[in-house]
């Protein structure tokens, strides 16, 4: 059988392929995709070959947020079958290592996770109209629940994990910095755990509005109004907890100005390097912590989707057809227009 696939074959060369799929074996499926939305990591390989240390050395077919339909199951499965729609797990460790013996699966030093360059040969993504998966990497979805909306598990699972890394949210009051997509579902999480504030910034106002729909009771540009966040930094700082989405050095100097003495701040954001005030860290007693990917959370986020507890839609802004893959990616570029863009297949 042929499938199409959107395979990097340099920055900015974004080709629209053949590839040959294969039938499922024992314990595998065979998932045709229906929606798969392009993430800040896709961003990087095709605007910049890669981020930090990880660089694209080969041909990769990107995408790792997608769902789909089990079209046909290998022996053994009887966790899905042919015609259930599901959420497709991007995430595989190995089961075996040191991590994953103690339990943290996200820092498995085997992990192949889809559309990722950090190994070499590289694990080739989802983007593609067919792909076969492992059958417990399928979180199947109700009728309600759109292959779009479920796509957007992945990115909610991240926020998910990072509010884990939070503690409890219930009454806390929480400043989200940057409104991306991360940034506006960490506001949809903070809401859905309780917080009694939930204040985003960012620096444009079309991706504020989003995250108003998604949970946030106030939203401040930064650009155009900074003024508006010297209230929060008097006395020492109002924020019990803060989500840090951008990776901007300014945002994070924001967070340790306005979060109160012994808060918290969760680093969502990824950059190369970022200066840290270590003296306000130390000086007000805050945590500062760092989150990655997800484990058990991947479930979670489905159930959230399904269920209708935190509704994602609002951060769908922009689809295509994979046939036009290179104006999705420019268009999920502009964040003066999108939010989240996906791709849709045959």
């Amino acid at each position: 059988m042929q499938t199409r696939v959107c395979r990097l074959h340099d920055m900015h060369d974004i080709r629209i392929e053949t590839d040959t799929v294969a039938a499922p074996g024992p314990g595998e499926v065979l998932v045709a995709i229906g929606a798969g939305g392009i993430c800040g990591s896709d961003l990087h390989y095709y605007h910049e070959g890669g981020f930090g240390p990880i660089r694209v050395r080969e041909p990769i077919i990107l995408g790792h947020e997608v769902a789909g339909i089990i079209e046909a199951v290998g022996a053994g499965v009887t966790r899905v079958k042919p015609g259930d729609r599901v959420a497709l797990n991007p995430s595989r460790p190995c089961g075996h290592c040191r991590y994953c013996r103690e339990g943290q699966f996200q820092h498995c030093l085997e992990m192949r996770f889809y559309g990722s360059a950090l190994r070499f040969p590289h694990q080739q993504g989802a983007f593609r109209d067919r792909i076969v998966a492992d059958a417990v990497q399928c979180e199947p979805v109700g009728p309600n629940t759109t292959l779009a909306q479920a796509a957007c598990a992945e990115p909610l699972a991240v926020c998910v994990h990072a509010g884990n890394q939070a503690g409890d949210l219930h009454g806390k009051r929480v400043l989200v910095t940057g409104a991306g997509p991360i940034g506006s579902l960490c506001a949809a999480v903070a809401k859905h755990g309780g917080a009694s504030e939930v204040v985003v910034t960012d620096l444009q106002d079309a991706t504020l509005a989003v995250a108003t729909r998604m949970g946030a009771t106030r939203t401040i540009n930064v650009a155009t109004n900074a003024e508006e966040m010297e209230a929060y930094a008097a006395d020492k700082g109002h924020f019990d907890v803060a989500f840090e989405c951008s990776a901007a050095p300014s945002a994070l100097r924001g967070a340790l100005a306005t979060v109160r003495p012994q808060g918290t701040i969760v680093q969502v954001g990824v950059a190369g390097e970022l200066p840290v005030a270590i003296n306000m860290l130390v000086g007000k007693e805050i945590t500062l912590r760092g989150t990655h990917r997800f484990h058990a959370e991947y479930a979670q986020a489905v159930h959230l989707i399904d269920t209708k507890a935190i509704d994602v839609t609002p951060i769908i802004t922009g689809s295509y057809p994979l046939a036009e893959a290179v104006a999705a990616f420019e268009a999920a570029g502009d964040r003066g227009r999108s939010v989240k863009v996906q791709l849709t297949f045959e």
